[in-house]
C-alpha cells in the first residue's frame, strides 16, 4: 500500500511539471516572464493567497534574482528561442534555441505544453507566431494531452477605440469589449495576430489559444520607460521631457504582474480567450514623467483587467501602478542594472596629491568631483542669482510672484549671512554654512544617482558628523616629503595657491595639530566602521600617484554606471577603425616612402657602377692602344715590307702550299737574319 501510495505521488508530480515554450528569452519582457515561471510551482495559482504568503511576497523584485540553473521540483521547465546566436543560455532556461530551421522548430513546440509568443518588443516575431499556431493546429490530432498557446500582445491595439460612453470617457474599457477594439495605425499587424490566434484556438478542444494584451511594461531594468530612467539618472537635463499635453492616459503592468498573469492563464485554462493585463492605476503620461516607444507613451486608453482581477490569484508586484511604487521600482531597476552611487572621500595633508587621485578616481568612476571651493562658489551663485532683479512678465500670478519676493528674501538673508561671518572669520565660512551647502550638493539628483568623490572634505570631526561616504582614502606622507614636492612644483602651479611657502607650512601645521586629538575625521568613520584606505604616497615613490590610484580602484572595484551607450560604443569603434585605417595607410605610405627610397638608392649606385665600368673600360683600350705602339712600329717597319714582297711572290709562283710557300719565304728574307 505504501509503494502505491508513494507510485501515485511520483505520478502526481511528473503530471505537474509542465514544459514551456517562450519566445527570445534574451530579450526584456520575455526574459523576466521565463525567469519569474521557472520559480512558479505548477498549479501554485490555483490555491487562495494566505496573507502572510502576501507579506512573503512583498519585495517580488528578489524573485528576478532567485533563479538557478538546476530545474527545481514541480516548477515550469522553461526552454524558447534567443534573438542572437551568440547570446548566453538564461540560468533558468532548461534549452535554448538560435537560428534553427522551422520543421526543427516545430518538433520542439510540440514537445511542450504551453507555447508562449511574445510580440510585444519585436514585430518581427508576429509571422512566427502566425506560422506557429498554424502548424501546431494542424497537429492536433497527434496531441497526447491539451497544449495551450498564450500570444503575448499589447493593448496597442485598443489605441483607437471609441469611448464607451460618449458623455463620460472615464467608463474603462474591459477584456469583454475585446470586438469592439480598434488598432493603432502602427499595430495593424498585432491585431490580425490576435485574430488569427483566436481562430485557430476555437478549432479543436486539445488546442486552447490565448491572446493577452498587455499595458506599458515596467520594472526590473526598464522595460519602455528605461530611458527615462536613464535620462533621470544622468541628470544632465533639468526636467524629463513630456510629449503632447501629457493628460493621456497610459495603461501600465509591472512585468512581474504581468508573469503572474500569464501563470493564472497556465494553471486556471479560462473560458475566455481574450484578457487584458493592466494594474489599477489610471496614470497620464504627466505622472510618470514626472515621477522608446512613443506610440505607447501617446496612446490614451482606460482599461480594467476585470476577469485577471476577479477570477486569478496574483501575488501583485505592483498593483496600484507605476506612480505609487516608484521608489520600490526605482530601487529594482537600479539593482538589476548594478547602478549603485559610490562614495568617496579622499583625505590628507597639504600636497599629498588629494585633488589628482580625485581627479583620475572621478573620471574612471564617471563620479562627480567635489571641492569645497567650487561648492561653495556655485551656491553663492545661485543665491546671488536668485536676488538679482528679473523681469516680471504681464501674464505671470499673484501667488507666483509672492512666492518669488520670499524666495528672494530668503536668499538675501542667507547672502548676508554669508558676507558677515566671512568678514569676522578672515575670509573664511562658518561651518553652518559650510555644512548646508555641502548637504545640498550631495543630496542633489546627480550625486545621488552616480555618487561623487569628496576631495579633502570633511577636514573636522564636526564636519565628518553630517555626512556618510562608502570608501575614505586615508593619504599621507612625511612632512620632508611633502616640503619637497611643494618645493619641486613649477612657479606656475605654486602662484596664487596655497603652495607658497609660508601658505603651506602654515596648512600643513594646521593638519597635523587637528589630526592628533581624540576626536578625528578618521576616528569619526572608523566609529561608524567606514575603515579608511591608508596609504603612504611618500614610500611608493610615484611622483604621478599612479600606483595609489591602481591600489584604490582594486579596493573600490569596478564602476557602477551605464557605462557606454550603444551609440558611444559606435562611435568608438568608428573611431578605432579611422585610427586603424590611418595607422596603416601612414605605415603604407612609409612602407612606399622606403621602398622608394631604396629603389633610387639602387638605381644610383647602379648608374655609378656602370659610369665607373666605362672608365675602366676606357682606361683599359688608353692602355692598350698605348702598349701597343711600339709593337706596331716594329710591325710596320719590319715585317710588313717582307710579307707584302711574300704574297706578291706568292702570287706570281702559284705554290700548291701558299702558305707554307709564304713561311719559307719569311724565314729566308727575314731581316734580322742578314
Amino acid at each position: 500500500m505504501a509503494e502505491e501510495e508513494e507510485t501515485a505521488a511520483l505520478t502526481e508530480k511528473v503530471i505537474r511539471t509542465q514544459r514551456v515554450f517562450i519566445n527570445l528569452l534574451d530579450s526584456y519582457s520575455s526574459g523576466n516572464i521565463g525567469k519569474f515561471l521557472s520559480n512558479c510551482v505548477v498549479g501554485a495559482s490555483l490555491e487562495e493567497i494566505t496573507e502572510e504568503e502576501e507579506e512573503e511576497d512583498e519585495n517580488k523584485s528578489a524573485m528576478l534574482e532567485a533563479s538557478s540553473t538546476k530545474v527545481k521540483e514541480g516548477t515550469f521547465q522553461i526552454v524558447g528561442t534567443l534573438s542572437k546566436p551568440d547570446s548566453p543560455r538564461p540560468d533558468f532556461a532548461v534549452e535554448t534555441y538560435s537560428a534553427i530551421s522551422r520543421e526543427d522548430l516545430l518538433m520542439r513546440l510540440l514537445e511542450c505544453d504551453v507555447i508562449i509568443y511574445n510580440i510585444t518588443e519585436s514585430s518581427q516575431q508576429m509571422e512566427e507566431a502566425i506560422w506557429a499556431v498554424s502548424a501546431l493546429s494542424e497537429e492536433v490530432s497527434h496531441f497526447e494531452k491539451r497544449k495551450l498557446f498564450i500570444l503575448l500582445s499589447t493593448v496597442m491595439t485598443w489605441a483607437r477605440s471609441k469611448a464607451l460612453d460618449p458623455e463620460d470617457s472615464e467608463v474603462p474599457f474591459t477584456e469583454e469589449d475585446y470586438r469592439r477594439r480598434k488598432s493603432h495605425p502602427n499595430f495593424l499587424d498585432h491585431i490580425n495576430a490576435e485574430k488569427m490566434v483566436l481562430k485557430f484556438g476555437k478549432k479543436a478542444r486539445k488546442f486552447a489559444a490565448y491572446v493577452v494584451a498587455a499595458g506599458l511594461q515596467y520594472g526590473a531594468e526598464g522595460g519602455m520607460l528605461h530611458t527615462f530612467f536613464k535620462m533621470a539618472w544622468l541628470g544632465e537635463i533639468p526636467a524629463l521631457p513630456v510629449f503632447g499635453d501629457g493628460t493621456n492616459v497610459i495603461p501600465t503592468i509591472h512585468v512581474l504582474d504581468l508573469a503572474g498573469v500569464i501563470q493564472n492563464v497556465i494553471d486556471h485554462v479560462p473560458k475566455p480567450h481574450y484578457l487584458v493585463a493592466v494594474d489599477e492605476s489610471v496614470h497620464t503620461l504627466e505622472d510618470i514623467v514626472k515621477q522608446d516607444c512613443l506610440d505607447h507613451l501617446l496612446v490614451n486608453l482606460r482599461m480594467e483587467a476585470l476577469f485577471v482581477k476577479e477570477n486569478f490569484n496574483i501575488r501583485w508586484a505592483a498593483q496600484t501602478g507605476f506612480v505609487e511604487n516608484i521608489n520600490t521600482i526605482l530601487k529594482e531597476y537600479k539593482q538589476s542594472r548594478g547602478l549603485m552611487p559610490i562614495k568617496i572621500c579622499i583625505l590628507g595633508p597639504p600636497a599629498v596629491g588629494k585633488s589628482s587621485i580625485a581627479k583620475e578616481l572621478a573620471n574612471y568612476y564617471k563620479l562627480h568631483h567635489i571641492q569645497l571651493k567650487d561648492v561653495i562658489s556655485e551656491a553663492i551663485a545661485k543665491l546671488e542669482a536668485i536676488v538679482a532683479p528679473n523681469d516680471v512678465g504681464e501674464g505671470e500670478e499673484e501667488v507666483e510672484e509672492e512666492e518669488e519676493e520670499e524666495n528672494v528674501e530668503d536668499a538675501q538673508e542667507l547672502l548676508d549671512g554669508i558676507k558677515e561671518s566671512m568678514e569676522q572669520n578672515a575670509g573664511q565660512l562658518d561651518d553652518q554654512y559650510i555644512i548646508r551647502f555641502m548637504k545640498e550638493k550631495l543630496k542633489s539628483m546627480p550625486c545621488r544617482n552616480q555618487g561623487y568623490i569628496l576631495d579633502g572634505f570633511p577636514k573636522t570631526y564636526d564636519q565628518a558628523k553630517d555626512l556618510f561616504n562608502q570608501f575614505v582614502c586615508a593619504l599621507d606622507a612625511s612632512d620632508e616629503f611633502l616640503k619637497e614636492r611643494v618645493i619641486n612644483l613649477p612657479e606656475s602651479i605654486v602662484a596664487g595657491t596655497h603652495y607658497s611657502q609660508d601658505r603651506f607650512l602654515r596648512a600643513l601645521s594646521n593638519y597635523r595639530d587637528i589630526n592628533i586629538d581624540d576626536e578625528t575625521v578618521f576616528n569619526y568613520f572608523d566609529e561608524l566602521e567606514i575603515h579608511p584606505i591608508h596609504i603612504d604616497v611618500g614610500k611608493l615613490e610615484d611622483a604621478q600617484n599612479r600606483l595609489a590610484i591602481k591600489q584604490l580602484i582594486k579596493e573600490i572595484g569596478e564602476p557602477r554606471n551605464y557605462g557606454l551607450t550603444d551609440e558611444e560604443k559606435a562611435e568608438e569603434e568608428r573611431k578605432a577603425a579611422e585610427e586603424r585605417l590611418a595607422r596603416e595607410a601612414a605605415e603604407e605610405a612609409e612602407r612606399e616612402h622606403q621602398e622608394a627610397v631604396e629603389m633610387a638608392e639602387k638605381i644610383a649606385r647602379w648608374e655609378e657602377w656602370n659610369k665607373r665600368l666605362e672608365e675602366v673600360k676606357r682606361e683599359e683600350r688608353e692602355l692598350l692602344e698605348a702598349q701597343s705602339i711600339p709593337l706596331r712600329n716594329y710591325l710596320m717597319t719590319y715585317v710588313m715590307p717582307t710579307l707584302i714582297q711574300g704574297l706578291n711572290e706568292c702570287c706570281n709562283v702559284r705554290p700548291e702550299d701558299p702558305v707554307d710557300f709564304l713561311a719559307e719565304y719569311l724565314f729566308k728574307n727575314n731581316p734580322e737574319a742578314q
